[in-house]
């Protein structure tokens, strides 16, 4: 099953962007984000179960101005690709 995350430098920014995203309807669970997708160490993720709801969700992030670092996309075989939306 695919996987799409959006990570951040900390669980305080991941939890903030859980809030505006329940708030929003959307479905998001936190968690430590995977050696793969961090880039400065320990850093955390809000895993989503869509590509619609990873677009939905990175789009009003930004207009909140929730501080993200990246959008990635991991497959069942270990792929990780990061996203340029």
């Amino acid at each position: 099953m695919t996987k799409y995350c959006i990570t951040f430098r900390s669980v305080t920014f991941a939890q903030k962007g859980q809030g505006i995203l329940s708030r929003a309807g959307i479905e998001a669970q936190l968690r430590r984000a995977p050696k793969e997708m961090s880039h400065r160490g320990c850093s955390y993720c809000l895993q989503l179960k869509t590509v619609e709801a990873t677009a939905r969700a990175s789009e009003l992030l930004r207009q909140q101005g929730a501080a993200f670092e990246g959008i990635y996309q991991a497959d069942d075989r270990g792929g990780v690709s990061q996203w340029n939306l």
